[in-house]
C-alpha cells in the first residue's frame, strides 16, 4: 500500500501531468496505479514521485513520468492492441503499456535488466507481457505485425526494419537523432508509406545494436 506522504506526492505528480497536457484517462490511470518506487533503485527511492529521470543499472535510466505518459499517450493504444517495446529497462514503461494494451512484447539487450523487470511485473500480477533477450534493432519479426511500437532509446536514423513490422495504420513512437537531444517522433503507416510527425525535444540514451555482455 502507498502511505499517506507518497499518496500526496503521487497525486501532485498526476496533477502536474494533467497541466502538461496528459489527458488520456487510461494513461493517467495506469500511472496512478503503477508504483514507480518499485522500479527505482533504493538509493533514489526518495525521488520516486518526482517528475524526473533516474539512473538505473547498466548505465540506463528510468524516464521521467511525463515522458512515459507523453509517449504512451502518443501511441493512441486501444485495448485490443499488441504493442512492441524496444528497451525494457527497469520495466516501468512496460508496466504502463501493459495496463492499456492487450499484449506487450518487450525486448531488452541486458539480461539482468530483463530478469529484474519480470520479477517486478510478477509482483504487480501483470500477465500480458512477453519478454525477449535480444537486439532491439531487429524487432520481433516472428510476432509481427504489431499495432504499436514504442522505442525507448534514441534512434540515429529512420528505423525502417521496425517500421516494416507495423500493421496498416500502425503507429511507432520514439526519439530520433544522433546528438545529446533528440526529437520525439511519431510514424503512422499509410497506404503510401509512413507519415512522420515531430512532437518535442527529448533526451535518451542511444539505441545500441546487439546484446550486452555483462560481468
Amino acid at each position: 500500500m502507498i502511505g499517506a506522504p507518497e499518496e500526496t506526492r503521487l497525486q501532485r505528480l498526476i496533477n502536474g501531468l494533467k497541466l502538461q497536457g496528459i489527458d488520456d484517462r487510461k494513461v493517467l490511470h495506469a500511472l496512478e496505479f503503477t508504483p514507480r518506487d518499485l522500479f527505482v533503485p533504493e538509493l533514489f527511492l526518495d525521488r520516486s514521485w518526482e517528475d524526473s529521470a533516474i539512473p538505473i543499472n547498466c548505465g540506463q535510466t528510468i524516464s521521467q513520468p511525463y515522458i512515459v505518459a507523453l509517449m504512451t499517450q502518443a501511441l493512441k493504444i486501444e485495448g485490443r492492441h499488441r504493442v512492441l517495446e524496444i528497451g525494457t529497462g527497469s520495466g516501468y514503461q512496460t508496466a504502463i503499456l501493459a495496463r492499456v494494451a492487450r499484449y506487450v512484447y518487450t525486448i531488452e539487450r541486458y539480461r539482468s535488466l530483463m530478469v529484474e523487470a519480470e520479477i517486478r511485473h510478477k509482483r504487480l500480477m501483470l500477465e500480458n507481457i512477453i519478454y525477449r533477450f535480444g537486439d532491439g534493432w531487429e524487432g520481433w519479426p516472428e510476432q509481427a505485425p504489431f499495432d504499436r511500437i514504442l522505442v525507448t532509446a534514441a534512434l540515429p536514423d529512420e528505423p525502417s526494419d521496425l517500421l516494416n513490422q507495423l500493421k496498416p495504420k500502425g503507429v511507432l513512437v520514439g526519439p530520433l537523432g544522433k546528438g545529446s537531444t533528440q526529437i520525439l517522433v511519431r510514424y503512422t503507416r499509410t497506404p503510401d508509406g509512413f507519415e512522420r510527425e515531430d512532437m518535442s525535444d527529448v533526451r535518451f540514451v542511444p539505441l545500441i545494436s546487439g546484446v550486452a555482455r555483462e560481468s
